[in-house]
C-alpha cells in the first residue's frame, strides 16, 4: 500500500478557487474564448499562478495564493478578474458565475486539449458531457494530518447549510428543474464525486486509493472529487460544496463560514472533544433536501434526527461561530451571511428576475453578470 504524504501547512491558512463562465455580452450565450485568455496572461505558455483551464473553454479558474484572511484571498482574486477583464472587453465577452448557465446548450460546449480532460469525458461519456457547471472550492489549512479525517467527518452536519446558501443552480438547459442547487445533483454522477466515505484512519484513505489506482478508476489523488475531501499536496481540507457564486460579497460570505467550521472543529479537537458527525443516511438526505429546497430545506442537525428549518438554525451557528470569525479576522465576512438569509440565496433571485422578467433566461444572465460587475447581490 502507497503512502499518501500531506504537506505541511500552517493552520487555518485559507485558499479560494472560483469557477467562472465566459458569456456574450449580447446574447448572454457562452463562449469558448478561455485558450485566448490563457495565452493573452502567459504568452509563453506556462501556467498562470492565479488563472487556469478547466474542463470546457467557456469555463475559466481563479484561485487565490494561501492567505492568512478570506479578505486577502479576495484582493487576490479581484486582481485577475481585473487582468481578464483588459482582454475580454475588446471581445465583448464578459463574466458570470452560477451553479450552472440558465439556458446554454450542454451538447455545444467544447472540451479543453487536455489528457486527463479527454480521459475524463472518454470514460464518463454522457454524464461527463454534460458537466456545463461551475462552482467555489475552499482550502483550509490543517497544520496535523491526524485531525483532517475528523474535521471532515464533522462538517458534514453543516453540509446542507453551504450548500442551501450557496444554491444557484435553478435552471438547466433552458428549464426550470425545481431544484435550487441543480448542480449538487449533476455533479455527483462522476465517478469518484458526491460525498466520499467516513474513513476513520489515514490508513483507510490510503487504502481506498491503492485500490482505485489498482484497479484503474483513477490515476491521481485529484482525481477523487469528493464534496469535501483532504488535499494532500497542500496540506489543506478542500471542501467542494459551493455552487458558483455571482459576486464577490457572496462568495466571501461562503468562505467565512466554511474558514471558520474548519478552525471551530479543530479547536474542539484541541480540547478534546468529541466531533459532531451524521450517519450516512443522514449526511445523504441533508444533501437532497438542500439541492431541492435550498432556504427552505429542513435539515437533520444530529445522530438522533433532531431536525431544524435552516434558517432558524443559522441564526445560531452564525452566533456560536463569531469569536473564531474574530480570532481569524473575518467578521465581517461572516456578518454578510445574515444578508444572504434575509435578501434570499442566488437561486431565489435567479428566479425572481426570470419571472419578472416573463421567463426570459437572457434577462437572468444579465443579473448574473451585473451582480458580478457590483460585486454584491442586486434587486431582482
Amino acid at each position: 500500500m502507497s503512502a499518501i504524504p500531506f504537506a505541511s501547512s500552517l493552520r487555518s491558512t485559507v485558499g479560494i478557487e472560483w469557477e467562472l463562465a465566459l458569456v456574450d455580452q449580447d446574447s448572454g450565450d457562452l463562449r469558448q474564448v478561455a485558450p485566448v485568455i490563457l495565452k493573452s496572461l502567459s504568452p509563453d505558455g506556462s501556467q498562470h499562478p492565479n488563472v487556469r483551464q478547466e474542463l470546457l473553454l467557456n469555463t475559466i479558474e481563479i484561485v487565490s495564493n494561501p492567505r492568512e484572511t478570506v479578505a486577502q484571498a479576495g484582493q487576490d482574486l479581484v486582481r485577475s478578474i481585473d487582468l481578464m477583464r483588459e482582454v475580454l472587453e475588446p471581445m465583448r465577452v464578459d463574466l458570470m458565475s452560477a451553479g450552472t448557465h440558465p439556458f446554454a446548450r450542454w451538447d455545444q460546449q467544447k472540451v479543453s486539449d487536455k489528457d486527463r480532460y479527454a480521459t475524463l469525458i472518454d470514460r464518463t461519456q454522457w454524464w461527463g458531457r454534460q458537466m456545463l457547471i461551475y462552482g467555489v472550492h475552499v482550502h483550509v489549512g490543517v497544520e496535523d494530518r491526524a485531525k483532517v479525517l475528523p474535521i471532515a467527518r464533522g462538517l458534514l452536519p453543516y453540509f446542507g447549510h453551504l450548500q442551501s446558501l450557496a444554491a444557484s443552480s435553478p435552471f438547466w438547459g433552458g428549464d426550470d428543474t425545481g431544484y435550487a442547487s441543480n448542480r449538487a445533483l449533476m455533479f455527483q454522477q462522476l465517478p469518484t464525486a458526491g460525498l466520499g466515505f467516513q474513513f476513520d484512519e489515514w490508513t483507510d484513505l490510503e487504502r481506498y486509493v491503492d485500490d482505485m489506482m489498482h484497479t484503474g478508476v483513477i490515476d491521481h489523488f485529484d482525481e477523487i472529487r469528493w464534496d469535501i475531501r483532504p488535499s494532500p499536496r497542500f496540506g489543506t481540507l478542500e471542501t467542494r460544496i459551493c455552487d458558483g457564486a455571482s459576486n464577490l460579497q457572496e462568495l466571501l460570505a461562503l468562505a467565512a463560514l466554511n474558514h471558520c467550521l474548519v478552525e471551530y472543529l479543530s479547536s474542539e479537537l484541541d480540547a478534546g472533544r468529541e466531533l459532531p458527525t451524521l450517519p450516512p443516511w443522514f449526511a445523504q438526505e441533508n444533501k437532497w433536501r438542500s439541492a431541492r429546497y435550498g432556504m427552505d430545506a429542513i435539515l437533520i442537525l444530529d445522530r438522533a434526527g433532531n431536525e431544524e428549518l435552516i434558517t432558524d438554525h443559522l441564526r445560531a451557528l452564525l452566533t456560536q461561530l463569531e469569536p473564531v470569525a474574530a480570532r481569524l479576522g473575518c467578521l465581517d465576512e461572516l456578518s454578510l451571511v445574515h444578508e444572504i438569509v434575509s435578501t434570499g440565496a442566488g437561486y431565489q433571485r435567479q428566479r425572481a428576475v426570470w419571472q419578472a422578467q416573463n421567463g426570459r433566461l437572457d434577462a437572468v444572465v444579465a443579473s448574473l453578470v451585473a451582480e458580478m460587475h457590483a460585486g454584491k447581490p442586486l434587486p431582482a
